[in-house]
């Protein structure tokens, strides 16, 4: 039985997603553990730097919808009610840690793909949540294979 009372969940959307909502599925059936799931889209504002002279308000709306579906549809495996799926705007590591902290969260799940060298260095988001989280983080190893 676990001790942990509430997870949180961060999910890329990616199909690899399935990996860890299945590891999680799996060492976490205790139906009295409450679940909730994330995924951070970082505003594309940020993305582009403001180099691009358009209003990109419209699509920002429209992948915010998308990821809402697909979060439900891989919540739904979980049986996380709706007000338990958050989709956010912002970093998110910072994000993560931020919902972690207003929720009560005492684990953070994240995949993680163990990249190694430049890509590490460059970008590792399961490597930024667990340098800042103020409760544990799992890593699930996601496979390539799969």
């Amino acid at each position: 039985m676990s001790s942990y009372k509430h997870l949180l969940v961060g999910l890329d959307l990616s199909p690899e997603s399935q990996q860890v909502v299945d590891r999680v599925k799996f060492l976490f059936s205790d139906s009295r553990i409450k679940i909730s799931v994330c995924h951070i889209l970082e505003p594309l504002a940020f993305t582009y730097g403001g180099d691009i002279p358009v209003d990109l308000s419209d699509v920002q709306i429209q992948l915010e919808d998308q990821a809402k579906t697909r979060l439900a549809a891989l919540a739904e495996q979980l049986n996380v009610p709706a007000e338990n799926q958050y989709v956010l705007l912002g970093q998110p590591a910072r994000e993560m840690h931020r919902l972690a902290t207003e929720e009560s969260v005492d684990l953070i799940v994240v995949g993680s793909h163990g990249r190694h060298g430049l890509a590490l260095i460059f970008g590792s988001t399961s490597n930024s949540v667990l340098h800042g989280a103020s409760c544990d983080v799992l890593a699930v190893r996601i496979s390539d294979g799969e």
